[in-house]
Parts: structure tokens; sequence; C-alpha cells
């Protein structure tokens, strides 16, 4: 096939949407091919996994490097980022800062596990001693990858003697459509060939695959794959207008699925991964739109902190800030939970006596202070709770139906997605009635198999 080319600034010049090109092949043929490519000739036996369905808060956390990549994937977060060099988060960081803010994440935050992102984290220089230096410190490391790299068996031997403890693996598509979304021609054989050089070397992965229009069609064949290449989880995410994709017209009915289009092949799928007893989790998607026995496996911003393959809030709210995702400069000072649907509201005034010579430090100072106080004051599940609020209504603006107001679930849903509200309305959504409200964000979640790794969360 030919994927769309890029223009001088890497910019596709062709629009992506769903319309299957000459090239793409049906989805079983497609999972054929994969298979073939990846070396599987016959369903390899399932790891040997421990599980629990005990539920804690997260200890993981997050480093963005930078946004450089090697790929344009056309709903990426940070696309803009990655386009424009004269971008600060576009360089990589140094490996002392990098260092810095994962101790940081030890030290303060008390995390035991980091997943690290560029952009694209296998391209960085320095990547396998920061993943040495991780492992060292009891900060188990995890790539977020396109996988392209990894295609080398010598790199993949090279990263497990480092002590990388997995990788996440962006499978957006399989075949034609992979290639299509990702926008690099022979971006699918060169994943399909990392994943066997993986399983040669004996690190464990796990996929992610967003729910773009494309792949809609391929989802249950992407369960498969994952079957029957030995992922240990797979998580799919709801396309999210997150950071640079809030940005102006990206998004649109012929690349954005409705969430009722998606509910029969996303049910098929977890229904493949289900039978296998393959972990899957969803992402951002509202409860009513999948088969009540699949809603174990659901994840909004109420359940994210209590998956131990997703990021603690308490840190993420540090990391998430510029200083720790840019190469210039010192990171920030670290942050408190308490306070930050207030700050967030207040964030301009905030930010303006900051700035003040005379009171900005004291007053920074004092913000910390009380922050802190209020984190031992509060129970810790209630803290995350309502970060989990802040960041579904303030920072994404997820709205609620008539419907969703009926809804026994509400409490635990975060409804719909403001962007995704203002391009398809709310008139999906159906009342849930299970007879009584559900206000315990674990209640379903509580039912599902979770992978133990080392022995830890």
């Amino acid at each position: 096939m030919n994927a769309p080319t890029l223009s001088a600034r890497g910019v596709s010049s062709l629009a992506i949407d769903a319309t299957a090109s000459a090239d793409e092949l049906e989805p079983e043929q497609a999972l054929a091919r994969a298979l073939e490519l990846a070396g599987v000739t016959e369903p390899l036996p399932r790891p040997q996994v421990a599980t629990t369905r005990n539920r804690t808060i997260t200890r993981r956390g997050v480093l963005w490097l930078g946004q450089t990549c090697n790929l344009r994937c056309y709903f990426c977060y940070f696309l803009d980022r990655i386009e424009s060099r004269e971008h600060p988060e576009h360089p990589f960081m140094s490996l002392d800062k990098a260092k810095e803010i994962c101790k940081t994440l030890v030290d303060v935050y008390g995390n035991n596990a980091i997943d690290i992102q560029g952009g694209e984290p296998t391209i960085w220089y320095a990547i396998l001693d920061l993943v040495r230096y991780c492992h060292e410190i009891g900060l188990e490391p995890t790539l977020i990858t396109n996988a392209l790299v990894l295609e080398n068996l010598d790199k993949c031997k090279a990263y497990k003697e480092a002590g990388i403890r997995d990788f996440l693996v962006s499978v957006h598509g399989l075949g034609e459509v992979h290639d299509r979304v990702v926008q690099l021609s022979g971006a699918h054989v060169r994943q399909m060939k990392a994943l066997a050089n993986l399983r040669k070397v004996g690190i464990p992965y796990r996929f992610n695959c967003v729910l773009s229009k494309p792949v809609v069609s391929q989802l249950p064949q992407i369960a498969e794959l994952a079957v029957k290449t030995g992922a240990l989880v797979v998580n799919f995410l709801a396309f999210n207008p997150f950071e640079d994709q809030g940005n102006g017209g990206r998004r649109s009915s012929n690349n954005v699925p409705r969430y009722s289009e998606l509910r029969d092949s996303l049910n098929r799928a977890l229904d493949v991964l289900d039978a296998a007893g393959v972990e899957a989790n969803v992402r951002y998607y509202p409860l009513c739109m999948v088969e009540e026995r699949h809603r174990k496996s659901m994840y909004n911003f109420q359940q994210l902190s209590y998956d131990h393959h997703e990021w603690d809030y308490a840190s993420w709210s540090w990391t998430g800030q510029q200083p720790q995702r840019m190469k210039q400069g010192p990171v920030s000072p670290t942050l408190p939970l308490t306070g930050q649907r207030l700050a967030w509201k207040t964030r301009r005034m905030r930010e303006g006596i900051a700035r003040l010579r005379v009171v900005g430090p004291a007053f920074l100072r004092a913000e910390k202070t009380i922050g802190r106080l209020g984190d031992r004051m509060r129970g810790r599940d209630a803290l995350y709770r309502e970060n989990a609020r802040v960041r579904s209504e303030l920072h994404c603006g997820y709205v609620y139906s008539s419907e969703c107001q009926r809804c026994d679930l509400k409490a635990i849903c975060d409804g719909f997605h403001g962007d995704y509200a203002a391009m398809f309305g709310t008139g999906e959504a159906v009342a849930v009635h299970c007879g009584g409200k559900v206000a315990d964000p674990l209640h379903f979640i509580a039912a599902q198999d979770k992978i133990v790794e080392n022995g830890a969360p």
C-alpha cells in the first residue's frame, strides 16, 4: 500500500478517514497475515501470570522524555509538538533530568513502576541507561512504544539485560490499516517482527489500541492477535482530544467512530479476550455502551486510579507539568492533590501572584504546605476520586445527558467527553437500572482478574 506522504513539516498531505483502500485485507485475512509475520503458526501457550481482585491505588508513575517521534499517528495527543522543532516540549531531555524526575517519583510519591514515553522513547539516546537506572532504584520500567526499533533482535536483548519490565506496544490496526493510521508504509510488518523478537528474548508485552474509525472492524482480530501471540493485556482507548488534539478540527466523523458504532465490535473483542483469560481494559468509554458482563473492564477517571497499569494521579499531576516535559530548565516543585479543583479554576490568578517578586515565593510555599496538610487530613481514596472529577469535568469537559441523569451508574461514569458531545451529541446514552444507585467506583472492576507483576502491583 501507499501510505500518506508527509510534507516538509511532516504533516500528512492526505486526510485520514475510515475509507478502506484497495490494499486493505478483510479482517480475518489481515489477522492471518499478522500471525505469519509474528512467527505464530499456532496459538502459543498462555503465559503463567499471577492475578488479583484486590483493588488499591496504583503506584505507577509516568515520564515524557520529549515529543520527538519516528511516526505521525494522526490521533496523537502531541502531534503539534512532534511536528514543531521549536516547541519547548519537542526536544528530548537530558539523562540527568530524566533521572531526577524518576528519583522524585520514588522518594516523594512512592511510585514503584513507571511508563516511559516520548514521543518515541526507543529513539532517545540514553534510553538503556534510564531503564537500567529505574530498575536499580525500584521503579520498574515499561516503555510505551510503536516497536519499530524492536525489529532489531539485538536491541531487544539489550533491553532485557538493562532490566526492562515490559513493553506497551501501540497496535492501532492490522496490516494496511495500521500503516495508514500511523502514516508509515511497512510499520505493521516491522511491529509484528518486533513481537516475535520480544518472545524470543522473553520480554513481556501488552497492547494499546486507540479506537479510531479505521480500526473498528478489526477489533475482534486484534484481540485474537493478542491471545495467539501471548500479549498479557489489551487496552482499548477511546479517541479523545487530549492535549494538541483539542486544537482545531482534527477530529471529525470521518475518523472518529460514534460510541454506538464501536459497541458490537468492541463487545466481540472483549468476549475473545475474556474467553482466553487475557486482561482487557477500556478507557474513557460510557459504561452503558458495553454489555453488563464487560463492565468489569471499564476504566473511566473514577476507576483509573485502581488499575496498576495506569498512572498515579498525584505524580501524574506533577510530571504532566511543562517543566517536567521539556529539555530546558529545572524541574518544578512537587504538588499535593488537595485543592486541585480550586487551583485549576484560579490558575491564572495564582500564576500572576507567583510571579510577584516579593510575595510570590512565600505564596507558593504556603500553598504547598496547606495542600500537604489537606492530603494528610483526607482519606486517600477520597482525594483520588476528587481528582478524577477534576480531570473529567474541568480538563476534558465531560457532560451528562438526560438519560445519564436517570442512570444508576452516573456516580461512577464520566458520561460523554465534551468534544465528543459537541460533535455527536449525547443521544446514544441509555440509562442503566440495576436496583439502586451505584456509588462505589470498584463496583464492577472488583470482579476483574488483574495481573500482578513480580509479586507486587
